[in-house]
């Protein structure tokens, strides 16, 4: 496949992942009584990868997360040579999701953005949880989830339901993790709306790339071992 084909893949589809799961957190989280709450904003995250590894997985594998491209390098089942242009490609597309949903959400009077579904440790956090629980959430959020990516699309895996696994455990992990930074385990998805939330956000969004994509080597690496250098 073309790379520039690839690349506009995962502009989409990280832009879904972003309008698709932030959105749900910014528009339909709070209602009193009718609010989906934390498990429709879980399910939300979940429902947008599963849909869109459908929709692009057979053209750009559907990443939709620097950290999962770097994960798949680490376990050698990614070209360096791409890595860079698809985590900029996700950028992009994370970054056009949140201008989408910031013209939609400002669209209400009296709109604030507040938090805008943005990610955060100690006052910043949904429940109030330091840096520390913050970087083992993420590094451990994102180690399990790029492990369950690595396994359910090997070779000798039932592949054409890898998409539920995959976007099944996404849900489990915003079901744990939101309480303790509102779930990252994606720099793109912290950086887009970093951009629109209130000032707190950009100070803290260096947790959200360290954290996320250390999980991630740390995954592909146990992985590489795992397959014993077949998988590449």
């Amino acid at each position: 496949m073309d790379l520039s084909k690839k690349l506009a893949a995962e502009l989409i589809g990280t832009f879904w992942l972003v309008l698709g799961g932030c959105g749900s957190a910014v528009l339909a989280a709070g209602f009193p009584e009718l609010g989906i709450g934390f498990a429709g904003v879980s399910l939300a995250f979940g429902l947008t990868v599963l849909t869109m590894a459908f929709a692009i997985g057979p053209i750009s594998g559907c990443h939709l997360n620097p950290a999962v491209s770097v994960g798949l390098w680490s376990a050698g089942r990614f070209e360096t040579k791409e890595l860079l242009p698809y985590i900029i490609a996700q950028v992009i597309g994370g970054i056009l999701g949140a201008v989408v949903l910031y013209l939609i959400a400002s669209g209400k009077a009296g709109f604030e953005a507040g938090g805008f579904a943005s990610n955060g440790y100690g006052e910043r956090s949904p429940s109030g949880y330091g840096i520390g629980a913050a970087l083992i959430t993420e590094i451990v959020m994102t180690f399990m989830f790029v492990v369950i990516i690595l396994g359910s699309t090997a070779k000798n895996a039932s592949n054409a339901f890898a998409p539920i696994a995959i976007g099944l455990g996404l849900t489990l992990i915003h079901l744990v993790s939101i309480p303790v930074t509102n779930t990252s385990v994606n720099p793109a998805r912290s950086t887009a709306v970093a951009f629109f939330a209130d000032a707190g956000a950009l100070p803290q969004l260096w947790l959200f790339w360290v954290a996320p994509i250390a999980g991630a080597l740390i995954a592909g690496a146990l992985w590489k071992w795992f397959a014993s250098g077949k998988e590449a």
